[in-house]
């Protein structure tokens, strides 16, 4: 049974194990690899919307779930979400072979925490887009941002530069 970390007694959310080791060094290196900010999607998407004159921005606001990308003023908020550790809907990514208890709950946490973190911020009255990893991939990266600049320069109360 994987051990639990640490829980205060007053909360009554669930809690990840420990990670398991790892089965590899390989997989140690790669693991501790995983960035959590200014990842190359986070990069991406920032850039788009400079190009597209949305800017004013902020960066992991201090808000709900510290959204990767946020107008405060304007409570817009983006978030770009990896496929692997978010479980994306769109490409539904593989789960790992090993050490499966441990990933089932590791991924139900992390899905119930971005749901709960998104509705926080909705509930405050802001609005809020998740993008996806695969949404930026080379065929389908123009349709993403074709159908997501619109919305944001409406609610923005900007017009776009292209």
């Amino acid at each position: 049974m994987p051990r639990v970390a640490d829980q205060s007694p007053s909360s009554d959310r669930r809690k990840v194990p420990r990670a398991p080791k790892s089965s590899s060094e390989a997989t140690t290196k790669v693991m501790k690899a995983n960035k959590r900010d200014n990842t190359k999607p986070e990069l991406l998407v920032r850039r788009r919307l400079r190009e597209a004159g949305l800017v004013g921005y902020r960066l992991h606001w201090k808000a709900a779930g510290r959204p990767d990308v946020a107008w405060p003023g304007k409570k817009v908020a983006i978030f770009v979400n990896g496929c692997f550790w978010h479980r994306c809907p769109h490409c539904k990514p593989s789960m790992p072979k090993t050490n499966v208890e441990y990933w089932v709950l590791k991924f139900e946490l992390n899905q119930e925490r971005d749901m709960r973190k998104i509705r926080e911020l909705e509930e405050a009255g802001w609005k809020v887009h998740v993008i996806w990893e695969c949404q930026l991939k080379k065929k389908v990266i123009d349709r993403t941002f074709e159908e997501l600049l619109p919305v944001l320069a409406e609610e923005l109360d900007k017009s776009l530069a292209r």
